[in-house]
This record gives structure tokens, sequence and C-alpha cells, in this order.
């Protein structure tokens, strides 16, 4: 049994996404893996219903826990809110509360210059990743303050340094590294601890670019200082099980940054 027996995960982009040699393809699969590990009830979101279906399986087989899948989708054009309530809503009557959030998910049409943006590229990462968190935040509030929980968002070295091709998504993920520090001073009242991690990951589909256009992935794709990525599960998701443990409650409102896509840096 895992210190997170008995206590409830909501992690938004949590379908399943493996790597050519089996690990974990997504840091949402990650964190879901490393939670499972430790026990958790795990409610995971998304909007392919079959991944979300292949990770409740694979969880459940693998690791003894109980998973909820919800599909949701925040974007443009539709009650949000709602949309979060419900998923929230689930997970309460599924697992009696909600101890750890954990906003992941994000989509973003990258690659595409300031100029050339459209109003509806820059919608996309906007509703997916700042107002998601923004909605689910909200809704997960009542339960993590009685719980005393965990709020984990998902901000990005785009925002940080500035990437080309990246306006919608570095702007949604800055939005999101503001609000998190927000929570984390307005939420501290309860108990809730309030973070942010910037992330650098191998994932499935940097895997599936490197494969299609190794020449183009050479020249764009940059590897770290220490000669890998960082890993969704073992780098990134273990970093997210030891911010919701109970001993690190004084450290709220911080950014994690995995440098090079290892390490963290308060």
């Amino acid at each position: 049994m895992g210190f997170l027996t008995g206590k409830t995960v909501i992690i938004t982009g949590g379908g399943r996404s493996v790597l050519s040699d089996g690990r974990a393809g997504s840091i949402g699969y990650g964190i879901a893996i490393a939670y499972a590990k430790e026990g958790a009830n795990i409610v995971i979101t998304g909007r392919n219903v079959k991944k979300l279906e292949d990770a409740k399986e694979e969880l459940e087989r693998l690791y003894g826990v109980k998973v909820l899948c919800v599909k949701a989708d925040i974007a443009a054009g539709q009650d949000n809110q709602a949309i979060a309530n419900e998923t929230v809503r689930q997970a309460v009557e599924a697992f009696g509360g909600v101890d750890v959030l954990i906003n992941n998910a994000q989509a973003s049409a990258s690659g595409v210059t300031l100029e050339k943006h459209t109003t509806e590229q820059f919608d996309l990462a906007v509703y997916s990743g700042l107002y998601a968190a923004f909605h689910y935040m909200q809704a997960a509030y009542p339960y993590l303050a009685k719980a005393k929980g965990s709020v984990i968002n998902f901000a990005s070295g785009a925002g940080l340094f500035g990437n080309f091709g990246q306006c919608a998504y570095a702007a949604a993920k800055e939005g999101i590294r503001g609000l998190t520090r927000v929570a984390a001073t307005e939420w501290s009242k309860d108990g809730i601890n309030v973070n942010v991690v910037c992330p650098l990951a191998w994932t499935a589909q940097l895997e599936g670019f490197k494969n299609a256009y190794p020449e183009a992935f050479e020249k764009n794709v940059h590897t770290p200082p220490m000669g890998r990525f960082g890993d969704p599960e073992n780098d990134i998701g273990r970093a997210c099980v030891m911010l919701a443990s109970p001993d690190l409650k004084y450290m709220t409102g911080e950014t994690l940054t995995f440098e090079g896509g290892l390490g963290l840096r308060p």
C-alpha cells in the first residue's frame, strides 16, 4: 500500500499513451502511473475515450487501483463550468471526495507564428489550458479545502523563454502560472497546497516526430545538457506524487522547473 491509498486524484489529459519501449508516453499518463503505484483512486479526463479506457484497464490490472474515466473537453462555445462541475461530481460520487487536482491537459497549434495565429487557434490553447485550470480549480475547491489537499498545475518553458511559434501556448501557460500563484495566496488559509510544474519530457509525440522527420528533429529539438529528456513517470510523475505528500504542505506557490528535463528547482 502506498501513502496515497484512499486518496483521490483528478488528472486532466490522462489517457494512455506509450513510447515504443512501452514506457509512459505522455505526461498525464506518466502521472497516473505514479499515483497508481501509491494506491490512489484515479479520475482521468480527456477527449479520446479509447485512450481513457485503455488507461483504466492497464492501471487497474497492474496496480489494483480504482479508475474513473470522464470524457471532458474544455473548449470555446460551450458551458465549460458545467463540464468541470460534472467531472468533480462524478469523482465525489465514486470516491467520496477530491484530494489532489492535476491540471495537465493542453492543446495548441504549435509552429504558427504570432502574425499568422488565428483567433480559433488562440482560443484552442487558452480554453484547453488556462480556462480548464480555472474551471476545475473552482469546481474542486470545496472538496480540496475539506481534505486540505493539493493542486498541481502545468506551465511550460515556452512561456518562460518565449519559444518561437508558440504564442498562444505560451500565453496560456503564463496565465496558468499567474493563476497558480494567486490560488496559493488565497487558498493557503484552507490548507490547500498549490504549485506549478514546468516540465520538459520525452513523449510519444516527440518520438513520433523524431522518427518521421529526423532531419527536422535534429535541427529544432535540442537534447538537454544531461543527455536525456525527463521521463513522464519517473521524473515528472514522481515529482507530482511528492507535491501531494503531507510532509510538503509548507511548499506552496512555487514554480518547479525541470532544468534540462531533470531535477527540481523551486
